[in-house]
């Protein structure tokens, strides 16, 4: 008799895999596109406009869903709230959308891989999570600020190891806005973007990095702390 936690994570694991089978056979790409918002922008603001409390509930639940199932397409997402609600209207939604979507991915990935993962690494791998647990919140926030790592690993990895579910959220809420806040700009000038490619000059990403460098401060000021306090 199988055990009803097995069958669970089959469930999930096999519910991750449909929706990746469907997305790319539906050929979600060309959906998910710059030139798809772009083809679509008045019908979409004329939809807004008319519809708007449905607007924010359908923007919500399908950036969420697309976050939770890993799949691409978080900065187009992004330049449609920008598009479709304005700056402070459209971040809001993209930040809560992507931080329960990135939640969603945090707490199925800790459900389904974490232990197994832990044991296969071993004491390299207890080395590595007693570090970055130690130092949780600015690491994470390092991560998410930097848009130098893809979304769906920065979700996933910290799962593998001790964070607090509050830290991660915490960390994921404040470190995805200076970049979303960034994309939703952006949306409000859609149709003047040629491509995604270029949606942030060297100028915003090395500022953000700078940012990324600041949350890194607490921890290395801890790490120095406990090598200057003499062990008794």
């Amino acid at each position: 008799m199988i055990k009803r936690p097995l069958v669970l994570k089959l469930a999930l694991l096999a519910l991750f895999v449909a929706a990746l089978v469907a997305f790319v056979a539906l050929d979600g790409p060309r959906y998910l596109s710059l030139d798809a918002l772009q083809r679509n922008r008045d019908a979409l603001l004329a939809f807004a406009s008319d519809h708007r409390a449905a607007a924010l509930a359908i923007a919500f639940s399908a950036y969420a869903g697309a976050v939770a199932l890993s799949l691409p397409g978080g900065l187009v997402f992004s330049l449609a709230c920008g598009l479709l609600f304005g700056r402070i209207a459209g971040t809001l939604v993209a930040v809560a959308a992507a931080t329960l979507g990135a939640t969603l991915v945090f707490l199925a990935a800790r459900y389904l891989f974490a232990d197994v993962a832990r044991r296969r690494l071993g004491a390299a791998g207890e080395r590595i999570n007693a570090g970055f647990t130690r130092h949780a919140f600015s690491y994470l926030l390092f991560l998410r600020v930097v848009p130098l790592f893809p979304f769906f690993l920065v979700n996933l990895a910290p799962a593998l190891t001790s964070i607090r579910l509050g830290t991660y959220v915490l960390a994921t809420v404040i470190g995805i806005v200076p970049a979303t806040f960034i994309y939703v700009n952006l949306g409000q000038a859609i149709g003047r973007l040629d491509s995604l490619h270029g949606a942030l000059s060297i100028d915003t990403l090395g500022a953000l990095a700078l940012l990324g460098l600041l949350a890194l401060i607490p921890a290395f000021v801890r790490r120095r702390k406990a090598v200057a306090t003499p062990r008794g």
